[in-house]
């Protein structure tokens, strides 16, 4: 008899690690237009630290109980009614609330063909990361040729991807990290590393791209290196700074998988764990233990 059952990460209420529950429930039917996903893996994100904790309860759509993830990669199982974009045994990837279960529905406009070039598990890595780094760059930044462009946090996983696309519309990328995730930084073409915790941040930019949590005093002290911030972390009371979360977008997905496809864009992969792993996780990321991408196999 098939299975109807499947594994998720899911809170039942807001607080510290220890909230995150590892049921066994439903596989999920896709509706009109959905189709149902059979995980390869999704990924970690620090922010998913502020759901669990309730931070953003007020900035989302959260219904408890709740399934955490937002990265999605795996192979169509099953297609709703009037899915006519995927088929049972496509291999996607998308920005998908719910995605630390072994299964997850998604509606098909939000999904895009998986790059063929890295195992698809990696490619978890690529929808909240990248897509907050491409529309940081290339919509709120719309970073040129010639720009001098600081990277604070090109270490983490949206600051790795800041870093190769600014560096491919033709700017000098001058990129903030630790010891730690200085030569990964290095090797996807940052023109120069600021160790900040030893060195000062530089001025005369022009733009200024904040992808890190930082203290109020240091985002403040962020606004005056350069003539537009753009945030995608802590917001900045300025003038010159503006505020945005990165949101869903097919076309750019598909985008940057042709990228990695063509060699153009490297996905770096910091650690691979089982999702009974996740708990540990956020523990860690709460005690700045963490760096870059985490993969979640399923």
């Amino acid at each position: 008899m098939p299975t109807t059952l499947m594994r998720a990460a899911r809170i039942h209420e807001y607080g510290d690690a220890d909230v995150i529950r590892f049921d066994d429930v439903p596989i999920p039917s896709p509706g009109p237009g959905e189709v149902l996903v059979r995980m390869a893996a999704t990924s970690f994100n620090p922010s998913e630290v502020g759901l669990r904790a309730g931070f953003l309860k007020d900035l989302l759509d959260v219904t408890l109980p709740h399934t955490l993830g937002w990265d999605l990669a795996g192979t169509v199982a099953e297609t709703g009614q009037g899915v006519t974009r995927w088929a049972p045994g496509d291999a996607v990837f998308g920005l998908v609330s719910g995605s630390a279960a072994a299964y997850a529905v998604a509606p098909e406009h939000e999904l895009a063909a998986a790059p063929a070039a890295i195992p698809l598990a990696h490619a978890a890595a690529i929808p909240v990361a990248g897509l907050t780094a491409w529309q940081a760059v290339h919509e709120e930044a719309r970073v040129r040729a010639g720009q001098r462009v600081l990277v604070n946090g090109a270490g983490g996983g949206i600051g790795l991807f800041a870093v190769q696309l600014a560096k491919r519309a033709g700017a000098n990328v001058i990129a903030t990290a630790s010891p730690r995730s200085r030569e990964a930084v290095a090797r996807l073409g940052a023109d120069a590393i600021v160790d900040y915790t030893t060195e000062p941040l530089p001025g005369g930019m022009d733009v200024v791209l904040n992808l890190a949590a930082v203290p109020e005093a240091e985002a403040a002290a962020l606004a005056l290196l350069g003539d537009l911030v753009i945030t995608a972390a802590t917001p900045i009371d300025a003038p010159n700074a503006r505020h945005f979360v990165g949101r869903s977008d097919a076309a750019q997905l598909a985008a940057m998988a042709a990228l990695i496809d063509r060699g153009e864009l490297v996905v770096e992969i910091a650690e691979t764990h089982a999702l009974t792993a996740l708990a540990a996780l956020h523990r860690r990321a709460e005690a700045g233990q963490t760096r870059g991408k985490i993969v979640i196999t399923l």
